[in-house]
């Protein structure tokens, strides 16, 4: 087992002046420690004992030790004993008291206000524990902007938050004193944004975070948060404190020239409830315009897609309008963390160029608000690819380079102006996509619109011919094929949604390219009738296609680890510093 330095009682991290949150760190290859005081020495063996009987993933042999468990979001859980507990925090004894052995509490419905992740709660345990404060969680936080110095971060403000606010609910009080420190630390440099996020965590924490609820909404007045946020973000009474603090001081805030005034009022609430032809209703009264109303920025931040795109097919909103805090919807839309927004936004001409006033891009705005461990962590075939990671491909691919041109790949080019063969090729493309890669073909489909058309049989062309083969009503094989409307919506859909794949996903396009362009693909999975020798080939055939798929997402996940090695190689940039065998926060 490690042994670790600067152990701290409870005692020690709620007194003393030093604002810094200390973490004990492995000093095997330290210098021998001078000799402590007896006592001392038998804390410190109490204190190791205890903590190795906690593991957040303890071997099955050591199942039998614990008698309860918590349970996080994403399925995962932490074996905990209940008498460790109970006599370490006063909200657990009572949660325990009557619960009989092998009890499972849901962390969702002890902590309501605030999602609280796994890395967070195994920090308190093992502080209730130990007695120790462990050191951060590698990449937990730490955003993907290599030019950031971690220090105050979105991902370093929600961890201390989550921490904090479990510290908070299980009523560990020197544990709160320690980390509200270390936040008014960094208050200064933590984006107005992301102060919202504190702000809103000590008004529920109330006279524990006192100091803390005090410095923020300071620091809110002195910003340039609009009263549109503030209301959208934080408790009516605190919102209404910092207008009237900004009249009283003569501070001039986006609320002081009279916005939003009532026309534009009438057409955000338009905007809450979906209804964009109100919108368009309320705009032919001539009072205002979507560009003056700041709607898209409003329906971008606060409702939901469809809505979003919606008014965005008015066309009659500058998709690269700025607010008066000097966002362009596409900056906004980079703060949301939306894919199918951001995708929606710059097939409508949005610049990934564009400036903040502080000289941020959408792409280092959606880096800040990210984290290095769920950017670089590798994603299962076939499983949906995180949200924040696509939101950043996206923007990337965006700057980077202009939409690819030409056909989608041989197959397509060969198809020519037969348009059967090209929604059958399209239906197998589409449909091939959404097995491998959901999250992107998902997005891609919601833009082009692809639920809104009837979907054809994927078979090929001789499908009729093989037996066991279901046919539908609608089939692209019946002879003679006549055009209709409805087979030109869905070609056109489905165009739509490959060529968005190609522009944005260009490693995705790749692999179904290869896939695509094999001549006996769609055939792969007819085996009636067929010899022994036609079976091996088809065999062959397919384990070499498996390849192809193998290889591209190992590539994927050799590129992420690199890129995480690379960034977790760097102390400096992660804004801590080591001395003496502990780790520190650096001011």
């Amino acid at each position: 087992m490690d042994t670790r330095a600067g152990f701290s009682d409870s005692n020690d991290l709620s007194g003393g002046n030093s604002s810094s949150i200390c973490y004990v760190a492995n000093t095997e290859s330290l210098s021998p420690e001078p000799p402590f005081p007896p006592d001392i020495t038998a804390m410190r063996r109490l204190s190791e004992n205890l903590e190795s009987i906690f593991d957040s993933s303890p071997p099955p042999e050591f199942d039998f030790f614990a008698d309860a468990s918590i349970a996080v979001a994403g399925g995962r859980e932490v074996a905990v004993h209940r008498c460790i507990l109970s006599a370490r925090s006063p909200f657990l004894k009572t949660v325990f008291c009557g619960k009989e052995r092998g009890v499972k509490l849901e962390l969702k419905e002890l902590a309501k206000d605030f999602e609280v992740s796994f890395d967070a709660l195994v920090v308190v345990l093992v502080y209730l524990y130990s007695g120790k404060v462990r050191s951060l969680p590698e990449g937990v936080c730490v955003c993907v902007d290599d030019q950031c110095s971690h220090a105050a971060c979105r991902p370093a403000v929600d961890f201390v938050v989550e921490v904090l606010y479990a510290s908070f609910i299980f009523q560990i009080s020197e544990l709160v004193a320690l980390y509200q420190r270390h936040l008014l630390d960094i208050l200064e440099k933590v984006a107005a944004d992301d102060v919202l996020v504190v702000l809103s965590l000590a008004n529920i924490c109330g006279k524990a975070c006192e100091k803390l609820l005090t410095r923020c909404i300071e620091n809110i007045i002195r910003s340039d948060v609009d009263i549109i946020t503030l209301e959208k973000t934080l408790p009516q009474p605190i919102a209404k404190q910092i207008v009237d603090s900004r009249k009283e001081l003569g501070l001039h805030g986006p609320e002081s020239s009279g916005f939003p005034d009532k026309h534009v009022k009438r057409i955000l609430r338009a905007l809450d409830s979906d209804d964009v032809e109100l919108v368009r209703m309320l705009l032919k009264e001539g009072h205002t315009t979507l560009d003056d109303a700041y709607a898209l920025h409003y329906a971008v931040a606060y409702c939901d897609a469809k809505t979003t795109t919606e008014l965005l097919d008015l066309a009659i909103a500058d998709v690269n309008h700025k607010n008066p805090r000097g966002y362009t919807v596409l900056h906004v839309a980079a703060m949301r963390k939306e894919p199918k927004i951001i995708v929606s936004l710059l097939t409508k001409g949005a610049q990934p160029s564009d400036l903040t006033s502080d000289g941020r891009k959408a792409l280092q705005i959606s880096k800040r608000l990210t984290r290095a461990a769920d950017y670089y962590k590798s994603t299962e075939e076939g499983k949906a690819s995180p949200k924040d990671r696509l939101c950043i491909e996206i923007l990337e691919q965006a700057e980077g380079r202009d939409p690819l041109l030409g056909e989608a790949s041989v197959s397509l080019a060969m198809a020519g102006d037969d348009l059967r063969m090209k929604l059958l090729y399209l239906e197998n493309r589409v449909g091939l996509a959404k097995l491998l890669f959901p999250m992107e073909a998902k997005v891609a489909m919601d833009i082009a619109q692809v639920d809104g058309t009837s979907e054809f049989p994927l078979y090929s062309i001789n499908s009729k011919n093989m037996p066991g083969v279901q046919r539908t009503t609608v089939d692209l094989n019946d002879a003679p094929f006549k055009i209709k409307d409805e087979h030109l919506n869905r070609l056109k859909a489905l165009s739509k949604t490959v060529e968005l794949g190609k522009r944005f996903f260009p490693r995705c396009s790749e692999v179904l390219n290869k896939i695509m362009d094999a001549d006996d693909l769609s055939e792969l999975a007819y085996l009636d009738n067929e010899t022994h020798e036609e079976r091996q080939l088809k065999k062959q055939r397919y384990m070499e296609l498996q390849e192809v798929l193998t290889k591209a997402f190992t590539e994927d996940k050799r590129e992420f680890d690199k890129s995480n090695i690379s960034s977790s190689s760097s102390s400096t940039s992660m804004g801590v510093s080591r001395a003496n065998g502990k780790l520190t926060f650096k001011k």
